[in-house]
């Protein structure tokens, strides 16, 4: 019996998962969340078993500082050539080994700092993981979003999630196992070593092709031209401030220049603002409300990563088979209705079965969410400047994730964790506002246009 033309849709919106570069951008997800606990939660057990106080344990929280101000220097990555590497691999691909050998040879270094007997050094690598990973996300994303088709967007976002989040748990959970069984040297050692997986993964695939930078170009010449037209300026000082201005202005200048820019902006911030604050004090919520340890690890951790991983899957799905605008409704509607689950399991108390369903939901629309947002901010980026704009659009998401959730305690402390729940579905609402002016004015239309002709041209022979 044939199939209808909808479900026969569907089911050619799998086929992108084995796309090659689609497979590749899962690897390199993999190498991106691995070094994140390295100075985050694994760091800080080894800083506690060789005696380092606790205050000083929280001031390793700053060493995370580059993740959040990538965006500072991805205009040099945009545009600045590395010697040898470049004319080697190609842009994207030289700046992609440069940065996972730096992380690498860090990674070594930390393994080799004794926090017990010498804590600065320690410190000192630790901010150069950080930094070196920071550099190597940059890459990644701008590579991703330039590799990929329009129709590939969202299963490139997938990927980048997964391969990321498994990342995290080898580093994390892994790391921690293992450090039961070795000294803490080796575990980093070994977390160095699996990088090496990453960067066959570059020596393997393609590199995009170079596409015009009209913007960035003509930006320059302008800017030099004014220049040099003043009297105390010369020719190579003119230059290279004409450089700078096209490197470092030219891709908010650009960004700035779109219809609804300032809209964008906001609901990139707010899309997951109630997803956030309901997620930022879960595992005190379910504490508070009798749950033990062991039943939040089960359920929340282990069944809802699992719900998260399927949620991103079906988030790159989704989007290939009803379209970008349509899927952010679904999953804006999904993660404000799995709010109110949190809000009901306070009225219940201790009810593991409801738990695993709130937990459940919740994680899949999270995820779905996820990989909807990311294929979306990809999506945004003009190719003359994919590297500074992605960096600055995934530090904007961030706001949700910190400023804006740290008020969660407070609110629940005064509220009560019923009426709190509420209020997090509530602050869905700014974003899904957000998301029908977006489409009511044309951004659908625009964005797509300038992707299907500009982006995902492939790769370079």
């Amino acid at each position: 019996m044939p199939l209808s033309p909808r479900v026969s849709s569907w089911l050619s919106a799998l086929t992108v998962y084995r796309d090659r570069r689609v497979l590749a951008i899962l690897v390199l997800g993999f190498a991106s969340g691995l070094p994140l606990a390295l100075t985050g939660q694994t760091l800080q057990a080894w800083l506690k078993e060789s005696g380092v106080s606790l205050q000083s344990i929280g001031l390793f929280a700053l060493v995370g500082v580059p993740y959040t101000l990538k965006f500072l220097w991805a205009p040099l990555i945009d545009r600045l050539p590395l010697p040898i590497l470049t004319r080697w691999l190609g842009r994207r691909r030289g700046w992609l080994i440069f940065s996972q050998a730096l992380l690498m040879a860090a990674i070594v270094g930390l393994a080799f700092s004794n926090p017990a007997q010498a804590l600065a050094l320690t410190a000192i690598f630790a901010v150069g993981v950080a930094f070196a990973s920071a550099t190597q996300d940059i890459v990644i994303d701008a590579w991703r979003v330039e590799i990929l088709e329009q129709r590939q967007l969202a299963a490139g976002a997938a990927s980048i999630v997964f391969g990321y989040r498994l990342g995290m748990l080898v580093s994390s959970a892994g790391a921690l196992y293992l450090a039961d069984q070795f000294a803490w040297p080796l575990v980093y050692l070994a977390m160095a070593a699996l990088l090496v997986v990453g960067a066959i993964t570059v020596l393997l695939i393609g590199e995009p092709k170079m596409l015009p930078r009209g913007d960035a170009e003509r930006r320059f010449v302008e800017a030099q031209a004014w220049l040099s037209a003043r009297p105390h300026l010369s020719g190579p000082m003119a230059a290279t401030m004409a450089w700078l201005y096209a490197s470092v202005a030219g891709p908010f200048l650009q960004f700035m220049s779109r219809k609804g820019w300032v809209g964008i902006l906001l609901f990139v911030m707010l899309f997951k603002l109630g997803d956030s604050l309901a997620g930022v004090l879960a595992t005190s919520f379910y504490l508070d409300i009798g749950f033990t340890k062991t039943e939040i690890a089960e359920i929340s951790k282990l069944y809802g990563f699992g719900a998260t991983l399927i949620g991103l899957f079906i988030g790159g799905w989704m989007m290939q088979a009803i379209g970008l605008y349509r899927s952010l409704w679904v999953c804006g509607l999904l993660q404000m209705g799995s709010n109110l689950l949190f809000a009901l399991l306070a009225l219940r108390g201790h009810d593991p079965w409801f738990l695993a369903l709130t937990v459940g939901l919740e994680n899949l629309a999270g995820g779905m969410g996820t990989a909807v947002l990311v294929a979306y901010l990809s999506a945004l980026c003009d190719v003359a400047y994919t590297a500074t704009q992605y960096a600055l659009l995934s530090s904007l998401t961030a706001v949700a994730r910190t400023l804006l959730s740290s008020y969660a305690g407070f609110l629940a402390g005064g509220l009560g964790w019923p009426v709190f729940f509420l209020l997090t579905t509530v602050a869905a609402l700014p974003g899904l506002a957000l998301l029908a002016w977006l489409t009511r004015n044309g951004a659908e239309t625009r964005l797509d246009t300038r992707r299907a002709g500009n982006a995902g041209a492939g790769t370079e022979d």
